[in-house]
Order: structure tokens, then C-alpha cells, then sequence
């Protein structure tokens, strides 16, 4: 059997290994706006995007 592709975005690799071990029902909330953010940073590394992506430390 063909292994499906790997998808092109590193963080939707990893989510798709971590969902495949753990359950719905273990999820939490917040699980797919969780990982749909990190997803788009990722995307936006991918195609470039430029500028501080850092969190500045709280004073």
C-alpha cells in the first residue's frame, strides 16, 4: 500500500502524528484553533514572511 503524502507544512506533519495518537476525547479545549495558529506561522516562515516573530517578555 502507497504511504500517503507528507504534507509540505512541518507543524501539519506533526499534528497529524499527535492526532493519530491521541483521541478526541483527550483533547482539549482550544486543540484546533491551537494548532491551526501554529500552522499559519509556519506557512507564513515557509513563503517568506520576514519581521520580529518573537513575543516580548512580559515587564
Amino acid at each position: 500500500m502507497p504511504q500517503p503524502e507528507r504534507p509540505e507544512n512541518p507543524v501539519t506533519a506533526a499534528r497529524l502524528q499527535v492526532e493519530a495518537i491521541i483521541p478526541p476525547e483527550k483533547r482539549g479545549p482550544g486543540w484546533d484553533r491551537h494548532w491551526r495558529e501554529l500552522e499559519a506561522y509556519a506557512q507564513a516562515a515557509m513563503e517568506g514572511a520576514t519581521g520580529d516573530w518573537t513575543v516580548p517578555p512580559r515587564p
